[in-house]
């Protein structure tokens, strides 16, 4: 089941047969955990992380030793609208940035010791305007969704996901919205710094997208092919090829959020090998979260997007892979254990 799926149908069957986690894997972190030289529960969510770690490597004890960023960029058709305060022509030149070295998240990588891509899909051609019609027809959405699958490295060992796309916190918030209802203020934010009229043109734009294809859409996928974007797509598909690699995933922001979101919609639990690395200051983002279960690492104000709260995130399951390892435990140390 490790081979790219073929069509939408594919990647359905490939959700509901998706590999769970290695409970002896799991249950050998908690049992180390309780031997290490602190009180229980003393390091909060770095046991938790340490033994979720474990438990998507399959193997114990963890180790990241070989993580990767990975980011998706797409443009959206929508941009036509006036969605975004910046022009579609920025995402190829973010890209350029991107390969050059010289964004936010290329820093954020190094500090992280992580391998950093950057994959553009089609940028000269825009997925066609979600307001119109489907932003994708099956083989478009087909396309973007195995560049994701397949830029998973079978060797990593923690997979941050981002993207870049002009207009895509509009398609963000149209996925959201017709998966999970509200109205369309809920969902809809700045981006990129919309305010005033264009905000409310941009959340008017949602609310007409999500309710024609939400009505349309077969299922949570479908939606994601009609109202996401390729990076959204893409996204997706990474997450998804990162479960079976054994690879656990750190959600970046809002968008990349909306994009793993569709598929625990369709199949609850496709996500358990996530963690959200962050709370983007984008509204939408904590309704989001709330809605998939997910408690974020880290709440900075961020919302740059391109993977850079996920790369940020790195250091933190770093950080409980080596308390987990690496801490002695009340007997090697001939340290007393706790009084009965």
């Amino acid at each position: 089941m490790n081979a790219a799926p073929e069509s939408m149908d594919d990647i359905r069957r490939l959700l509901d047969v998706q590999p769970g986690p290695s409970v002896d894997a799991h249950d050998a972190a908690n049992a180390r955990e309780a031997t290490l030289t602190k009180p229980p529960g003393a390091l909060g969510r770095l046991e938790e992380i340490s033994a979720w770690l474990s438990a998507w490597q399959d193997r114990h004890p963890p180790s990241v030793g070989n993580p990767h960023v990975v980011v998706f960029a797409g443009n959206h058709g929508v941009a036509a609208r006036g969605v975004s305060a910046y022009p579609p022509e920025v995402t190829a030149q973010m890209v350029a940035n991107f390969e050059a070295g010289g964004a936010a998240v290329n820093q954020l990588s190094k500090v992280a010791g992580a391998a950093f891509n950057i994959h553009p899909l089609d940028l000269d051609t825009p997925t066609a305007d979600f307001t119109q019609g489907p932003a994708m027809d099956e083989p478009a959405f087909m396309a973007a969704f195995n560049v994701g699958w397949n830029a998973v490295d079978p060797d990593c060992d923690l997979l941050a996901i981002g993207e870049m796309g002009i207009a895509n916190t509009t398609a963000a918030a149209a996925v959201s919205h017709a998966l999970f209802g509200g109205t369309a203020e809920d969902w809809t934010g700045p981006g990129t710094g919309v305010t005033g009229d264009a905000l409310s043109l941009k959340a008017k734009v949602v609310g007409e997208a999500a309710q024609h294809h939400r009505d349309a859409a077969r299922d949570a996928i479908d939606i994601l092919r009609r109202v996401g974007g390729r990076e959204l797509a893409a996204m997706a598909g990474a997450v998804l090829s990162a479960r079976y690699k054994n690879c656990p995933v750190l959600l970046d922001g809002y968008v990349s959020g909306a994009a793993a979101a569709v598929l625990e919609v369709r199949r609850p639990g496709s996500l358990d090998h996530t963690l959200a690395a962050h709370a983007s200051a984008e509204p939408g983002h904590r309704r989001l979260l709330d809605a998939i279960g997910k408690t974020p690492l880290l709440d900075l104000n961020m919302r740059l997007g391109e993977a850079s709260g996920a790369a940020l995130a790195i250091n933190i399951v770093k950080a409980a892979a080596a308390c987990h390892s690496g801490m002695a435990s009340f007997a090697d140390a001939g340290v007393s254990g706790k009084s009965a």
